[in-house]
């Protein structure tokens, strides 16, 4: 899936057509959300447009070396105006204008120095909004803007959105939307989106383009994640030509840890549990880790990634990280194996993408509790997921050409053998070779001699048992 060409003109159209632009990230906001609204905010300056752009919550300070860093704000701050209009008609000039606040009542006082005013000379309505587009980037929908969509929902309602994003939990808001989760970032859907308008591309200067690889080397782990495609490496290639500064990237991401993330990177190490038959790994950090550690629960970005996630032999790893404002976050990463996107989003609303997801529990008791409830959900969510995986596999092997012939024609076929009743016992099947068992020999004799000594001789021997055992 890629983006239409209807959707692009849709997009390009709306930049066009609007002047007052507010650019905003998801809460909590990663390298790739804000590298989308900075490059958002160059590029739509370059046209001449008046650009707002907001970090829905304290910026990151890992990430000041992006360029236009220090151009992003925390509120909105314009609010549409609700307008009195007085009629001055018939020669009615305006002496005083005063207001007053009573019994949660303001009261509006008009003093003419001439004529009269009637109640007929008042109208109501409302005043200019504070923007004409909102931009939204990385966000797969409006809940995770967190504060800033609910304390100003009527913006929201009221402006028209332009949705830009890669998730495939995308819930599709706005009325415009950019939406490829081929994409491996939302900066790959922005270069793409910029490379099919000509004029637009020449504005993807050094700086841009160093926006634009941020968020294309952080959200693939440095092109690691399975994420990442043939054409991702090719827009790398095309920024790097445009003159993205790599290593200024990789010094800042990956090569620059303040000591309190070291700390709070190394409790989480320190209490990494794991369930072996379930296939699941989590560590927890806590609201008092942090305090302890004197760190931010930003500082917890690529524990994940960087070091639970290496661990062999489970197929879903997860980082609880209790937050400062109150709830829990919780990062999963998966094996092929399980859509982490569809489990997060069945069990708690979260998504993402299959291989790599989040949820959000704002409400709890105790944090230790809610991660074991969490963790008691997903293996039953992994459990029926694997079953669920197996009973089409199932269904589909059984649905062979020669049965679907039979169950058309059910009239017995006399020159078919005939099947002599017989006694079905079930038996022990044997586990499936490991890699190097494929071509280990068994001696099945030998197995079975071992094993004769400490058997009742009455019992009998289970050949299947015994090459199972054997394995």
């Amino acid at each position: 899936m890629s983006l239409s060409n209807q959707s692009i003109a849709a997009a390009t159209k709306a930049i066009q057509e609007n002047q007052r632009i507010l650019v905003i990230p998801h809460a909590n906001v990663d390298p790739d959300g804000l590298s989308s609204a900075l490059a958002c905010y160059h590029v739509l300056h370059e046209l001449g447009k008046d650009v707002t752009v907001i970090c829905p919550d304290t910026k990151p300070e890992c990430l000041e070396f992006l360029p236009g860093f220090e151009q992003m704000t925390h509120e909105i701050g314009g609010k549409s105006q609700f307008v009195i209009t007085v009629n001055l008609s018939d020669g009615v000039e305006v002496d005083k204008l005063r207001y007053t606040v009573e019994d949660n009542r303001v009261n509006i006082i008009v003093v003419p120095a001439s004529g009269v005013i009637k109640p007929s000379d008042i109208s109501l309505g409302e005043g200019e909004k504070p923007f004409d587009l909102i931009i939204t980037v990385d966000t797969a929908d409006l809940s995770l803007l967190g504060s800033i969509y609910t304390e100003n929902i009527d913006v929201f309602s009221e402006i028209p959105i332009l949705n830009i994003d890669h998730h495939i939990s995308n819930s599709n808001y706005g009325q415009i939307q950019l939406i490829d989760p081929t994409s491996a970032s939302a900066t790959e859907v922005l270069y793409n989106w910029f490379n099919q308008v000509p004029d637009w591309m020449r504005l993807v200067t050094p700086d841009v383009a160093t926006l634009l690889l941020t968020g294309l080397i952080t959200d693939t782990r440095s092109f690691q994640n399975p994420n990442t495609t043939p054409r991702s490496l090719e827009i790398a290639a095309e920024l790097l030509e445009k003159g993205a500064r790599q290593q200024e990237i990789i010094q800042n991401i990956y090569k620059t840890k303040p000591l309190s993330t070291l700390k709070i990177w190394g409790r989480a190490l320190n209490g990494i549990q794991i369930d072996p038959n379930a296939g699941i790994v989590w560590s927890t950090i806590s609201k008092d880790d942090l305090a302890e550690m004197n760190a931010t629960s930003k500082e917890t970005h690529g524990i994940l990634d960087e070091l639970i996630s290496t661990i062999p032999d489970a197929d879903v790893y997860v980082l609880f990280t209790e937050l400062e404002e109150g709830g829990l976050k919780a990062s999963v990463r998966s094996s092929a194996k399980i859509d982490i996107s569809k489990l997060a989003g069945e069990l708690f609303n979260g998504g993402g993408h299959p291989r790599a997801a989040g949820f959000r529990i704002k409400e709890f008791d105790n944090f230790s509790l809610a991660v074991l409830d969490c963790v008691a959900k997903m293996k039953v969510g992994m459990k029926k997921q694997l079953d669920d995986e197996g009973s089409d596999i199932s269904m589909a092997a059984e649905e062979t050409p020669e049965l679907k012939e039979e169950k058309k024609d059910p009239t017995p076929d006399i020159n078919k053998k005939k099947i002599e009743k017989t006694e079905v016992k079930s038996i022990e099947v044997p586990k499936p070779l490991k890699n190097d068992q494929i071509n280990k020999d068994i001696d099945i004799v030998k197995g079975i001699n071992e094993n004769k000594e400490n058997k009742d001789s009455t019992s009998g021997t289970d050949v299947v048992k015994e090459i199972s055992a054997g394995e």
